[in-house]
């Protein structure tokens, strides 16, 4: 039999889709810590790059702090959680949310950055607070760019969750940790195409959600641009 037709059948197995140990279960856990990874991940990183980014002071200090979690190995990261709090999700959860910090506060102060300054100008010339500038002209604006590291993030979080399973919790890692101890080559297979799979899933759905937080006026700028560039030179010019 051959290794595709193993997987083939461990998958049609209906053992592994019921009870603790099954699919639906193990997606659930992998969710479930990758989500809540994020989220803090996000509540930490967002405001510090948005924050600074409207300042323009500070971005490159906090973006070199921030990409310390980058230069460690998720492992190695793992490895320090593990030995200061022991098994189970909370080692798994530090390591995560530290990986998902760098690109979230990178994206949003470079966002924040790219917003054309005669712009805010423009909006403090009409009266506008400070806190409108931000959450009114500058962050939509910028909101593409924020967008697309909350994308990156969560898509290194989700394939990185699989390591999880070595510090004892659940997940989709679990089957190809299992797999490995119990020389199961089918069941390892089968968990690291579920975790593309998801991971997959992830980055299209987040990409949607990019493309989708453009502001209506600069798709439509966006659209006009791309127009023109297909009218030949010719007619433009004798327009």
């Amino acid at each position: 039999m051959s290794l595709f037709e193993q997987v083939a059948r461990w998958f049609a197995d209906g053992s592994h889709w019921q009870g603790d140990f099954g699919i639906p279960n193990r997606l659930l856990e992998h969710v479930e810590l990758s989500g809540a990874s994020i989220l803090a991940a996000a509540i930490i990183a967002l405001p510090i790059g948005i924050g600074l980014g409207h300042l323009r002071r500070g971005g490159i200090v906090a973006i070199n702090v921030a990409n310390v979690g980058r230069a460690v190995p998720s492992f190695a990261l793992l490895v320090i959680a593990f030995e200061l709090v022991g098994l189970g999700w909370p080692p798994a959860f530090i390591a995560l949310v530290a990986l998902g910090i760098p690109p979230m506060v990178t994206n949003s102060y470079i966002g924040m950055g790219e917003v054309d300054a005669d712009i805010r100008e423009a909006a403090r010339g009409m009266g506008m607070r400070e806190r409108a500038v931000l959450f009114r002209v500058e962050l939509p604006i910028a909101l593409p760019f924020v967008m697309a590291g909350i994308r990156t993030s969560a898509v290194n979080v989700v394939a990185t969750a699989t390591l999880a399973a070595l510090v004892g919790w659940g997940g989709l890692g679990r089957f190809i940790i299992d797999g490995f101890s119990q020389r199961d080559d089918a069941q390892k297979i089968a968990g690291g195409l579920l975790v593309a799979i998801l991971s997959i899933l992830v980055e299209v759905s987040l990409t949607g959600l990019q493309r989708l937080s453009v502001p209506k006026g600069l798709r439509m700028r966006e659209s006009v641009d791309t127009t023109l560039s297909k009218v030949p030179a010719a007619e433009l010019s004798a327009a």
